[in-house]
């Protein structure tokens, strides 16, 4: 992904391993970067540094939500299927944590007036300091076919789940939308 990231931004610099948190096992990449007038951009977004808990709605155009939700889904969400307990129809589910519950609402409105999902939900458990938001097997197929319209840079392996979705959707899954 990182590799991805240097390709989209042009630049040339060195990709380094780094820790989390305490621990010293540098086993997580980094690329770091200095660009004045990319941080102003981000800013101009409506980023702001060490965003985490702040972030809320960004000023990203319509043109650029798709890719922009999947690279949210990339970095800090997933795609998942599974079967049904009872019915053993196919679940797909997509979903997307931040620290931000404001940041979550924005994408939700956005997705909704976007992509034309209908449902979604935001949750918490009283555990975690993590919100997430989950939509469910129509709303997954509806966002899945908007950001993965062509060949578009993203994380392999969530591509991978997506298109099998896709393909278990256009093979005759489309009955089954109701779960």
């Amino acid at each position: 992904m990182i590799i991805n990231c240097k390709k989209c931004l042009g630049i040339n610099n060195k990709i380094s391993r780094t820790a989390r948190g305490g621990s010293k096992d540098k086993k997580y990449y980094m690329l770091q970067f200095g660009d004045k007038n990319f941080f102003e951009f981000l800013l101009e977004l409506g980023l702001t540094p060490r965003k985490s808990k702040t972030v809320s709605e960004l000023k990203i155009p319509q043109k650029y939500f798709a890719d922009f939700f999947r690279g949210c889904i990339d970095g800090d969400g997933s795609i998942s299927i599974s079967k049904h307990p009872e019915s053993k129809y196919p679940q797909y589910k997509i979903r997307l944590c931040s620290a931000s519950n404001n940041f979550l609402d924005w994408i939700l409105k956005s997705c909704k007036r976007f992509f034309g999902v209908a449902g979604g939900s935001i949750s918490k458990t009283d555990k975690s300091s993590v919100y997430t938001l989950t939509f469910g097997k129509s709303d997954s197929i509806k966002i899945l076919k908007m950001i993965y319209l062509e060949n578009v840079i993203c994380l392999s392996r969530k591509k991978k789940i997506a298109l099998k979705i896709l393909g278990e959707w256009r093979n005759g899954s489309r009955a089954s939308l109701r779960n």
